[in-house]
């Protein structure tokens, strides 16, 4: 599944698409930079939901508290249930490097496109 198409099924969905950036996000990422909130990103999938058995999980990642917690949501990467359910990841065995990769591009551009709003 390409970026455009995870955002068009995301778009039908009334739950995902009330998520978005506030101003003190945005002022975050300007602060810090897109390369930063890249990195912060990759270090948030690799610890919360790269493993193949989570402790808490359903429960990993905030509703507030950084841009990427918020695109995790929007974009239904929150938690390895609802990586199963949009995108049809195996629950029970470690992201790969390509999907950890992939999860992260969409995280980044959803906050792209929230900036540019």
């Amino acid at each position: 599944m390409t970026i455009e198409e995870a955002f068009e099924n995301l778009a039908r969905s009334p739950f995902r698409s009330r998520f978005h950036l506030s101003d003190k996000d945005r002022e975050y990422v300007r602060r810090v930079g897109v390369d930063a909130i890249r990195t912060h990103a990759g270090d948030f999938i690799a610890s919360r939901l790269a493993p193949a058995t989570i402790p808490n999980d359903g429960k990993q990642t905030p509703m507030r508290g950084h841009p990427v917690f918020l695109a995790q949501h929007a974009t239904a990467c929150c938690c390895r249930d609802c990586l199963y359910k949009w995108y049809h990841v195996p629950k029970g065995v470690p992201l790969t490097e390509k999907q950890q990769e992939k999860i992260v591009d969409l995280l980044m551009a959803w906050i792209e496109r929230q900036m540019e709003n």
